[in-house]
């Protein structure tokens, strides 16, 4: 009769249960809350921040626009210059 070994049996097991032999981080769940929390202090997520408080987009708006452009009767030239004014305030108040 062949040797039974307790251990191969549980080796066997894991191996189911984690085919790739992939090592599990038991902190992982810590280490993502800190990188989230750190992620505030860099400049990617300080731009991630100001893109999560703009306000979401009124499609109505959108497509009124398009058919006052449509029409000729959006001018271009001017809203450009007032989003530019705009831009260059909120750049120049930090």
């Amino acid at each position: 009769m062949p040797d039974f070994d307790s251990t191969s049996c549980f080796d066997s097991r894991n191996h189911r249960l984690n085919p790739l032999g992939a090592k599990l981080v038991p902190n992982k769940d810590m280490i993502m809350e800190q990188i989230l929390e750190n992620l505030n202090n860099t400049p990617i997520g300080q731009v991630l921040q100001k893109i999560a408080s703009l306000p979401e987009v009124r499609r109505d708006k959108i497509l009124d626009v398009r058919r006052q452009l449509t029409d000729g009767k959006y001018d271009l030239n001017e809203r450009l210059d007032i989003a530019l004014d705009k831009v260059l305030e909120d750049l120049t108040a930090q």
